[in-house]
């Protein structure tokens, strides 16, 4: 059995590293860096947790911020003594009555690939005009190589992209399976020398696993798991952070931590993982197998996941599908930013993963509802006992649409029980800290990088108005329109444009749809 599940791993990270994609074409967008920028007139919201503040001046020199300054009250005019002056050569952005807020870490964002047909111009720059600026690559199925040298050209502004934190697919690289602790520790001492960031990987025999998180934390290395049904027998949630694991993705794992009647989740005698329908409709009704909330083995779990320094990163948005199908298959902004490639890829099928529409219906999306009640409980007193919770989308997969998939991770952090200032910092500063970059990002300070995101509209009051498509809003005069949708992603002090990115975005599109005279049609149906 230990060698069947080797072998399907290792067919499984070669099939993904055969998806590498194109380059990304040179910068072409973004002004900038300035030998000194000024915003004017903007509501700050810092990323620590403080409340939002303003108006203030923010002068920025080169790629840091020099200065904050207050320059009034909120309903008073400007007080133009207390402003910064601005030479003949500074770049002004008159930023009155916005918003400003950190750069956003994805923390976990795929660029895509050749199952996807996208490419990483068309990934990165919905990333950016959603005001992502970091990203933590777990996996990096593009190959270990490609992603490297992507995270070098963005670090030196050469390609319009956040910054990537590559993070490498456990045994990627290696000539053949992983089988024992020395071939482990081998492997994370030989992905550290080509310079991965950390490792992302979905579970192992014992001995493997530990020595692999072992040797990473010796070598600094970042480790992730994505505790995969056919490894969460061997360590789960719990039992990897006592092995020094320093971070989750996804939900998976949690529960089996929390088992009280059972060590193996109560599959159906015709269950198979290849199925990915089994795969979803079961790990929907996990959550209901595991501790009460509130009782005595939750909190046990839970407060040594705090003490132990553990992060999570819940993904919840992936899934959010499973519960209403419908919705997600007809958001708004598929018509305008999906590929025809995309949406092939998302359609059901017995193949693509993430595809599991076989026979989905209301009782699938009742257990997956009551799923989500008991997963966000647990996430939300996780955060409230001092847990550390970032924000991803995994976006590319289950009709979830890049940049995009990332704001619906925060309404669903929102309605986990999250305050709007909570969830800013869980896409900033907690991020950041992840990484080991907390010193130089994720918060608005002085010194600190100048990454930041300017938004026409106040998205504590609705986060809605983060999405590119904005929010409605309908006027005095009952005229429908919109409010919203980031205005400047700035990245290192570059200033890019984000509503120009998402045109840019849009004629990629309109242009692969015009190749292929292809509408997007509904699964079975001719419209």
């Amino acid at each position: 059995m230990k060698k069947l599940l080797l072998l399907i791993f290792s067919i499984f990270i070669s099939t993904l590293s055969l998806a590498q994609m194109s380059d990304a074409p040179p910068r072409a967008e973004g002004e900038g860096p300035f030998e000194r920028l000024i915003i004017r007139g903007v509501h700050l919201i810092d990323g620590t947790g403080s409340p939002a503040t303003g108006p203030v001046d923010i002068v920025v020199e080169g790629n840091r911020i020099a200065s904050i300054r207050t320059v009034g009250y909120p309903g008073l005019p400007i007080n133009e003594n207390r402003r910064p002056e601005a030479g003949p050569n500074d770049k002004v952005i008159d930023a009155s009555g916005m918003y400003l807020l950190p750069g956003f870490f994805d923390m976990h964002a795929h660029t895509g690939g050749g199952a996807q047909g996208t490419t990483p111009e068309y990934v990165y720059k919905l990333w950016l005009a959603h005001g992502i600026t970091s990203i933590r690559e777990p996996g990096s199925f593009n190959g270990m190589n490609w992603t490297l040298k992507h995270r070098e050209l963005s670090a030196k502004n050469e390609i319009t992209a956040p910054r990537i934190s590559a993070w490498i697919g456990f045994g990627q690289g290696n000539d053949g399976p992983i089988t024992n602790a020395e071939d482990a520790r081998k492997w994370v001492q030989m992905i550290q020398k080509e310079g991965a960031d950390g490792i992302k990987l979905f579970g192992a025999s014992p001995e493997v696993y530990a020595a692999t998180i072992d040797e990473a934390n010796k070598l600094g290395l970042g480790t992730m798991t994505h505790h995969a049904q056919t490894r969460v027998v061997y360590n789960n949630a719990l039992t990897s952070a006592r092995l020094g694991l320093t971070s989750m993705t996804h939900w998976y794992g949690l529960p089996e931590a929390l088992f009280e009647d059972k060590i193996i989740q109560d599959y159906p005698l015709d269950y198979n993982y290849n199925n990915e329908q089994h795969r979803f409709e079961e790990a929907g009704r996990l959550w209901k197998q595991s501790a009460k909330p509130g009782s005595e083995k939750w909190n046990a779990v839970m407060d040594e996941m705090v003490e132990l320094d553990f992060s999570i990163n819940p993904t919840m948005t992936i899934y959010e599908a499973s519960r209403d199908l419908m919705t997600q298959r007809r958001a708004e902004w598929h018509e305008k930013y999906t590929l025809p490639s995309l949406w092939r890829f998302y359609a059901p099928s017995r193949i693509s993963h993430g595809s599991y529409w076989l026979d989905w219906g209301t009782e699938q999306e009742i257990a997956w509802k009551e799923n989500y009640r008991i997963w966000m409980q647990f996430i939300n007193e996780f955060k409230n006992k001092g847990g550390r919770v970032t924000l991803g989308s995994d976006a590319g997969y289950i009709y979830k649409l890049y940049g995009f998939a990332y704001i619906q991770e925060m309404e669903m952090m929102r309605e986990a029980g999250f305050h709007p200032l909570e969830i800013f910092q869980s896409a900033s500063l907690k991020g950041a800290e992840v990484l080991g970059v907390d010193d130089q990002l994720g918060t608005i300070e002085v010194g600190k990088l100048a990454d930041m995101v300017i938004v026409d509209a106040n998205p504590m009051a609705n986060l809605k108005v983060l999405y590119g498509t904005g929010a409605i809003l309908v006027d005095e005069q009952n005229n429908v329109g919109r409010h919203g949708g980031v205005v400047f992603t700035i990245k290192d002090g570059i200033v890019f444009d984000a509503k120009q990115l998402l045109k840019d975005v849009e004629e990629m599109v309109n242009t692969e749809k015009r190749k292929e005279d292809f509408t997007i049609t509904q699964p079975g149906l001719d419209y």
